[in-house]
């Protein structure tokens, strides 16, 4: 059963750091790309940035250029977004997901992704 699992939420003030990570079982993240996507309460899920098979980064909202890092580590079937300079406008809960080998160019959205995790709480609070 292909499986993601998020995880390395939690809850930091403005400026802080954080790495989440995406695990995947049951089948192995080679041959895919990866996406972080984050959701607020009420609003839609939004594309952040994906990391393709050869690990090539595309970035879909400007505010986290600079900021947030992907990257991955097929020998752990995992992949890692680093967050820094963290904002308050960051809090979400943000979720992996997969596709075959390539990000989309430029603008995505949750229907070019499947297998989805649970997702992990991001808060930035002072």
């Amino acid at each position: 059963q292909l499986q993601l699992v998020e995880s390395g939420g939690g809850l930091l003030q403005p400026g802080g750091s954080l790495r989440l990570s995406c695990a995947a079982s049951g089948f192995t993240l080679e041959h895919y790309a990866i996406g972080w996507f984050r959701q607020a309460p009420g609003m839609e899920r939004e594309g952040v940035l994906c990391i393709s098979y050869m690990g090539s980064t595309e970035y879909y909202v400007d505010s986290v250029k600079g900021r947030f890092t992907i990257s991955r580590d097929n020998a752990k079937n995992t992949v890692y977004l680093q967050m820094n300079s963290l904002k308050f406008e960051d809090t979400d809960v943000y979720y992996c997901a997969v596709r075959s080998y390539f990000c989309p160019r430029l603008t995505t959205t949750p229907d070019d992704f499947g297998s989805w995790g649970q997702g992990t709480q991001v808060t930035v609070s002072s």
